[in-house]
């Protein structure tokens, strides 16, 4: 499988683009749609499982001179205006590494390649309305169903709170087939 598979399983899954072009018209800079969003609807498509309602729609946007949190709640507000009873979450890239603790972001990428599992740190964004694919650590581990911590994950305490979040979330029940590399 391939980055062409990923690209496909989201362009042609008629929720995830309504969901993209909604993303699209808040006129973000440097926005994309990652996490569970893309790693979700790909194990689903490769176990064979119809998709399940969002339990939140990561939309991560780089825009460093305005941090402000209250930006993020005015675009969740639009976001469910144009696209109602989506569970948008949607912040500014550039302050939340004071959220996590760390170094400052120097782009959406960055943020994202420092999500928990590498099979997490991929997103899409829609340009054109194509679908567009990133990913930071690779794709194999999202295509080979594996559940590896991230490099900024990658310490005892990371590879814990990587195991916290498959069980908190059941991904093991919902795909047997996981792989977990922790």
């Amino acid at each position: 499988m391939s980055a062409r598979f990923v690209v496909n399983v989201i362009s042609s899954d008629p929720q995830a683009m309504r969901t993209l072009r909604a993303a699209a018209r808040l006129g973000l800079p440097d926005w994309w749609i990652g996490a569970g969003f893309v790693r979700n609807r790909v194990w689903d498509a490769i176990s064979g499982l119809p998709g399940r309602p969002e339990r939140d729609v990561d939309v991560a946007y780089f825009a460093p001179a305005n941090p402000d949190p209250a930006e993020d709640v005015r675009f969740e507000a639009q976001a469910e205006t144009l696209l109602p009873g989506v569970p948008w979450e949607i912040r500014n890239q550039a302050r939340m590494h004071l959220h996590n603790g760390v170094d400052p972001y120097t782009s959406t990428r960055d943020a994202i390649s420092r999500w928990p599992e590498t099979a997490t740190c991929i997103a899409v964004t829609l340009r054109n309305d194509s679908v567009h694919l990133m990913t930071c650590h690779g794709i194999a581990d999202l295509v080979d169903m594996v559940v590896r911590p991230s490099p900024a994950f990658d310490n005892p305490a990371g590879r814990a709170k990587v195991q916290s979040r498959v069980d908190a979330k059941g991904w093991t029940s919902r795909w047997p087939r996981l792989r977990l590399e922790l």
